[in-house]
């Protein structure tokens, strides 16, 4: 690829700083050993448990109080999408955590398609992951 932008001295383009930034709605970065841990709690509640899926579906849950946990990724166009819930998570105590895929995300709930966020409703023998992810998330707002 050609770029016709000058190139300092470094051998950097001298116009262009691409930053990496946390989406808008992204509270706290989460480390990939948590995200991991995340996605294998969506595996278990897919299995045991009960899930349910898709911004609108997880915002009812939040609002009635019945999701024991939120996942979010971190990776949805527009942002927007998700920017409401974690507000909307601190105000009913529900704890919530990022991962950087909506792909896997999806994949981890048995979807083909991706998907912004999931409540886990039924945490099924995922009990103790959920809370060793809530603790730690906790600790990673404060």
């Amino acid at each position: 690829m050609l770029n016709s932008e000058p190139m300092n001295d470094d051998g950097i383009f001298a116009c262009r700083k691409e930053v990496i930034e946390m989406s808008v709605f992204v509270k706290f970065e989460t480390p990939k050993e948590l995200s991991d841990k995340a996605y294998s709690l969506a595996e278990m509640a897919r299995d045991g448990g009960k899930i349910k899926k898709g911004t609108n579906e997880v915002t009812k849950a939040v609002e009635r109080g019945a999701a024991a946990m939120v996942i979010m990724a971190t990776d949805v166009e527009p942002p927007e999408i998700l920017a409401h819930m974690p507000a909307l998570c601190d105000e009913r105590n529900v704890p919530y955590v990022y991962v950087p895929s909506k792909v896997e995300l999806g994949n981890a709930i048995g979807l083909d398609k991706p998907t912004a966020s999931i409540a886990i409703m039924d945490v099924g023998k995922g009990k103790a992951l959920c809370e060793e992810i809530a603790q730690a998330t906790k600790a990673l707002k404060n």
